[in-house]
């Protein structure tokens, strides 16, 4: 495998690269480090991938860099680079999700058009794309009606993907991730942020009743997955990736309570608009194309980032 991997100093990208790595592929990696959170936090992740044999790195933007002659031998793209954060993608923000999820996707898929090499193209996309009028489980056959600007953005370049397929034969594969969490996830998401406060006996947030619930994939769960659509994805198909564990933000803090040995303490904010009252993904079709079935459980997923995030604090 000669592998293109976008968004590779983020949480998911840094870890699949390594995955790929360590099989043996030879793996091209290239992220722009745009400010959503700090540069320092990715260059930790990309660490122990710059002096591996087989990866290379190219820091720049997707529209910024010479596509052709990056993509002439790949035979394999992974497009994790995106623009994160459902409750920053409102007002005049949105213009940047579009840059970065809708436009770079767009100028990727471009490019990918005629490169023989080319098995397959992995998008990332996101449960964020069904909105809260989807029966449970979420089927990918169900109409998505996403109820944020980053669920649209994503939604958005995932319809390109398919266009590209059906129209110049891009052999596209869209996995939509159900929360990914462990080792290395972003500093904004919520389990980062709970383990955290938890470990310096600071408060943590809860915005609504905590009744709400979701489906955690942890993130060696969700790096299986883009290995498995690599090789055996249909392309032009979409696929659920979650981890079977569809639990409520209750439940969780009472988890990290046995995972940290300690109480969190806990404040209530309101509901913050654009979060998803719950979602449940339905891995039939991941799980009969694709192999895909979890292994970490949640409770086992949130022990290893509590250690990972121990020793970093």
């Amino acid at each position: 495998m000669k592998a293109l991997v976008t968004g590779v100093a983020g949480f998911i990208g840094s870890t699949l690269a390594e995955r790929l790595v360590r099989d043996g592929a030879d793996v091209i990696g290239i992220d722009c480090f745009t400010d959503y959170y700090p540069r320092d936090v990715k260059e930790r992740n990309l660490a122990a991938l710059r002096s591996k044999r087989g990866f290379r790195f190219v820091e720049a933007r997707i529209q910024d860099v010479n596509l052709a002659e990056l993509l002439s031998d790949r035979t394999h793209v992974f497009h994790l680079a995106a623009q994160a954060g459902v409750r920053k993608s409102w007002g005049k923000d949105f213009a940047i999700y579009t840059v970065n999820n809708i436009e770079a996707t767009q100028t990727l898929l471009e490019a990918a058009c005629g490169m023989a090499a080319l098995e397959r193209f992995v998008y990332s996309s996101s449960s964020s794309v069904y909105g809260d009028l989807v029966a449970m489980p979420m089927r990918e056959d169900a109409v998505p009606q996403p109820v944020s600007p980053y669920g649209v953005s994503k939604l958005a370049a995932e319809q390109l993907c398919y266009l590209y397929f059906a129209n110049y034969g891009v052999p596209t594969v869209s996995l939509r991730y159900f929360t990914v969490y462990g080792p290395r996830q972003r500093p904004d998401m919520g389990f980062h942020k709970f383990l955290r406060a938890t470990i310096l006996g600071q408060p943590i947030t809860v915005f609504g009743d905590g009744d709400q619930t979701r489906d955690f994939t942890f993130v060696s769960d969700a790096v299986s997955a883009n290995v498995a659509a690599a090789t055996r994805g249909i392309p032009g198909r979409v696929y659920n990736i979650g981890g079977g564990s569809r639990v409520s933000v209750n439940e969780v803090l009472a988890m990290i309570a046995r995972v940290a040995g300690r109480k969190p303490q806990i404040t209530v904010d309101p509901v913050q608009k654009g979060d998803m009252r719950h979602t449940y993904a339905d891995t039939s079709r991941a799980r009969a194309d694709l192999g895909y079935v979890p292994t970490v459980g949640l409770e086992q997923g949130l022990a290893a980032e509590h250690q990972w995030l121990t020793g970093i604090l």
